[in-house]
């Protein structure tokens, strides 16, 4: 399987797919939350965005399914482009896809051997070689610091510009023979998995990114419109929950004369929905998903 959906029983209870709304999957992957809305559409429409030309694959022929091959912070441009504005609902899935993880010369995976690349789309010119062999050591501690939450960040970043003096790090094995000399024992494997966070975070401007999408979604949606957003880590569940709370991404509280918070969404789930014990056992990967849901009032 390219990818395995999380929480899709929870998307499709929680979110109000209407037989003819126009609706965007905006991280399509393996196309596994889609087929399930297209199942609940009669006349309306999906529209499919993903920036893996290998997701591109997995696209499939309906008349009711566009797909663009493009990453979602261009949502509103190519939504207007085919003529899809308002929309009824959004749903994202953010992170790694389990093909990405899966392919060792895409570089995410700690356990393979590939080159330092980590782009969701390699069509752009940033990978993690020109990371790892480039940045000054400044700019690495604060990648791990804010990216990884990595408290040794200085530690790592110094052993990382000692290696690359000696010789170019090319591949992700050479990179986790550096890592795993700051690591705790017994927490390789955790360190080294906020390490490659770190940096596929920074090579995809994934921060920047999420910001940019979620600003666009009141611009496409319609008054009673919904937004549906599974994060993987603390960074992005924090900015979500801070603009669903808030309309803002710090999360700083506006009230009106009244006293009224003044934010654009009705959270529809006060906590975020996480994944069942069935489902963490069949995909591990949804151990930390988390699923916010808001309504556009």
């Amino acid at each position: 399987m390219y990818h395995r959906p999380v929480l899709l029983n929870e998307c499709m209870e929680l979110l109000d797919i209407q037989p003819g709304g126009i609706y965007v999957d905006a991280t399509f992957g393996g196309g596994g939350h889609s087929q399930e809305i297209l199942k609940r559409l009669e006349s309306g429409r999906l529209i499919g965005f993903d920036q893996d030309e290998d997701a591109a694959a997995n696209a499939f022929e309906d008349p009711r399914f566009t797909f663009v091959n493009h990453n979602f912070r261009f949502m509103k441009n190519f939504l207007r482009l085919h003529k899809q504005v308002p929309v009824n609902g959004i749903l994202a899935d953010l992170g790694v896809s389990s093909h990405q993880i899966d392919v060792p010369a895409r570089g995410f995976s700690t356990r393979s051997e590939g080159a330092l690349d980590m782009r969701m789309d390699r069509r752009k010119p940033l990978t993690a070689h020109t990371i790892i062999n480039t940045y000054a050591e400044a700019k690495l501690i604060d990648i791990f610091r804010f990216y990884g939450d990595l408290i040794n960040a200085r530690k790592l970043a110094s052993r990382i510009i000692t290696s690359r003096r000696e010789k170019e790090i090319a591949s992700t094995i050479e990179l986790v023979s550096i890592a795993k000399t700051c690591a705790g024992k017994g927490k390789e494997n955790k360190y080294l998995a906020q390490v490659f966070q770190a940096l596929r975070i920074e090579v995809n401007q994934e921060m920047e990114t999420l910001e940019e999408f979620l600003g666009q979604c009141l611009d496409v949606l319609t008054s009673k419109g919904w937004l549906a957003v599974i994060s993987y880590h603390s960074l992005e569940d924090r900015k979500v929950k801070n603009y669903f709370r808030t309309g803002n991404f710090e999360g700083e509280l506006k009230k009106d004369f009244y006293g009224n918070v003044l934010s654009p969404w009705i959270m529809v789930t006060r906590k975020a929905v996480v994944a069942g014990k069935k489902e963490i056992e069949e995909n591990s990967r949804a151990r930390s998903a988390r699923l916010r849901v808001a309504e556009k009032k």
